[in-house]
């Protein structure tokens, strides 16, 4: 059984960021829960809703629409993820798209100067 496990890790190991992306979405919807719940229930359980609300340290930079200039949204994702152009068009092409994860608010609002500048419509949950 530990055999299969180990090889089990090499192959997520092994996944493309989109392809892990599509992983979890997938197990979401065969299993019917989410990944972000255990997040809040735990931010819920630590001393009430608005007080981990406001003391939130790490933020989501969502895409929420590429806008007319898409090149320039791909080449702004490409120098923000290291990511390389097929995954970052994949990324701009869909909405809803997290571009970075746990991130600083400083870092979230650059990205998100970065990518409006480029003409996207982004989003820091």
């Amino acid at each position: 059984m530990a055999a299969d496990l180990e090889k089990i890790v090499d192959e997520l190991g092994a996944l493309s960021v989109l392809e892990a992306a599509e992983l979890v979405s997938l197990l979401e919807e065969k299993w019917g829960v989410s990944a972000a719940a255990p997040v809040a229930v735990a931010a819920a359980g630590g001393g009430g809703g608005e007080e981990a609300a406001a003391e939130k340290t790490e933020f989501d930079v969502v895409i929420k629409e590429t806008g007319p200039k898409k090149i320039d949204v791909i080449k702004a994702i490409r120098q923000l993820t290291s990511l390389g152009l097929k995954e970052s068009k994949e990324l701009a092409e869909t909405a809803g798209s997290k571009i970075l994860t746990e991130v600083g608010k400083d870092a979230a609002a650059d990205a998100k100067e970065k990518l409006e500048a480029a003409g996207a419509v982004v989003e820091i949950a």
